[in-house]
């Protein structure tokens, strides 16, 4: 039952502090460390008081000591006696002066005192302890101060009606409470207008405009202005602009994207329509005596074959999203085959494309999909050829292959003219890393997609002269 209220307390705290915002936690705070610090401030003025207070006394008796020197035969009448006393405030007087010790009273000297303070060694620890005791006992007994004297008077003693110096300590405590109040509504208020103004004002600002921006964040018109601040609030205001710009621009690609995207899927529909009948009449090929058709026709059913699964893939998922792959394992040339007939898509340039791959090699992945990255990069090779020329020699375009236990890496170089440093940056993101002039930087974010669908990597080499792709495949 205790733990359910404990819980019960700590909800309502929780909600409590929920509500105060920022601006009104500040204030507490604010008001609660001042506070603190008059408490530090008030334990020694306490007690320094009542050590001025004191000293006040003993300094009464020792005027009151001179009047007793001066009397006749050192003794004054009752009715002076009472008049010294009362303006001391002690019921007893005692001094030493000349190895004689002198009394001034009117009633019995008390047989025990409640506490004894000597002025003359009390320390700030033993002053501290002293007032603390003042204001917090009500012992009966008086209290026995005992202090320095004056004119060869060695010490002056007193016995003191502690009442009086609480009254007066509870007065001062009283003063001081008023004095800290006030000086702590005065600097949380201070303190409070420039939190709100330097502080609390911007982070608002900061928040509606983040919750501004969250309605619409394609619309750069809600985008902050960073203010003259150079402080931490102006670096946050800058990187918030800077931030919401680049995710304004990042989702008006996306969108443009995806209606891309769209448009393309009706462009695949078409397409695949229109593959299906080129693939109809190919088939026909197959009945013609002509050897070179007899030899070009079967490979060419088989591209379009792979363009009809690969549009019916695309339509399949409403994306441009790659199939899940069908590895398996079988030798890596065949796939090679269709890579080495690219070299007619440089004219006039005569590039050379050589399989150096070992014969019997063997790979696990899938048929089409590894046909296809081999394929693109064979062609991004000639095509730059094409265009640049050849860095050094013959235009050569080499692919190489070798195993080293359960992995296979195979290598598409070239001694074109090289991939330009601002395509090296983004070069497997679509839409970022074209490397040459019309290219739509599809390709390889393409060919990485797949090269990682099938459990490998696609990476680009540091060379001296042309590119240098690597694909790394492991057997499942």
């Amino acid at each position: 039952m205790q733990w359910g209220e404990d819980a019960a307390s700590r909800g309502g705290i929780r909600r409590l502090a929920g509500r105060i915002g920022l601006s009104g936690r500040l204030l507490l705070l604010t008001v609660v460390f001042v506070l603190i610090a008059e408490v530090l401030i008030y334990v020694p003025s306490v007690a320094s008081y009542r050590r001025s207070w004191l000293s006040d006394r003993v300094a009464a008796a020792q005027v009151a000591a001179l009047v007793l020197d001066a009397a006749p035969r050192q003794r004054v009448s009752d009715d002076l006696a009472r008049r010294l006393l009362m303006g001391v405030g002690a019921q007893a007087i005692a001094l030493k002066a000349g190895g004689a010790r002198r009394l001034l009273n009117l009633t019995p000297m008390p047989p025990e005192v409640a506490e004894t303070v000597d002025l003359r060694e009390a320390g700030w620890i033993d002053s501290i302890g002293g007032a603390w005791r003042t204001l917090t006992e009500t012992n009966p007994l008086p209290l026995r101060v005992v202090g320095h004297g004056m004119d060869g008077v060695d010490f002056v003693e007193l016995i003191l009606d502690p009442a009086p110096l609480r009254r007066a300590m509870i007065a001062f405590s009283r003063r001081i409470l008023l004095a800290s109040l006030a000086i702590s509504g005065i600097t949380a208020g201070l303190v409070f207008l420039v939190l709100q103004l330097s502080i609390v004002r911007p982070v608002r600002r900061l928040a509606r405009n983040i919750a501004t921006f969250a309605e619409d964040p394609e619309d750069l018109s809600r985008r902050i202005s960073p203010s003259w601040r150079s402080d931490e609030i102006g670096a946050a205001e800058t990187a918030l602009a800077r931030m919401e710009t680049i995710l304004s621009d990042e989702l008006r690609q996306k969108r443009r994207l995806a209606d891309l995207g769209l448009s393309v899927s009706k462009i695949n529909h078409e397409l695949r329509n229109l593959l299906t009948t080129a693939q109809l009449l190919v088939d026909r090929l197959e009945h013609v005596a002509d050897p070179g058709v007899q030899r070009v026709a079967p490979r060419l059913v088989a591209t379009l074959g792979r363009a009809i699964r690969y549009c019916e893939g695309t339509l399949a998922y409403g994306r441009a999203a790659e199939r899940a792959p069908e590895r398996r394992v079988m030798p890596l040339r065949p796939i090679l085959r269709d890579a080495l007939d690219l070299a007619g898509l440089a004219p006039g340039s005569a590039v050379t494309i050589e399989d150096r791959t070992p014969e019997g090699l063997a790979v696990d992945a899938d048929p089409d999909q590894l046909s296809r990255v081999l394929v693109n990069l064979v062609r991004n090779a000639v095509q730059a050829i094409g265009l640049a020329g050849a860095g050094e020699g013959t235009p050569l375009v080499a692919i190489e292959a070798e195993r080293q236990g359960d992995t296979v890496t195979i290598l598409v170089s070239d001694n074109g003219p090289g991939l330009p440093e601002r395509a090296r940056a983004h070069l497997f993101e679509a839409f970022q890393g074209a490397g040459r002039s019309g290219g739509t930087g599809l390709g390889l974010a393409i060919a990485a997609e797949l090269v990682r669908l099938n459990g490998g990597s696609l990476s680009l080499d540091e060379t001296g002269i042309g590119a240098r792709f690597r694909i790394v495949l492991a057997d499942r």
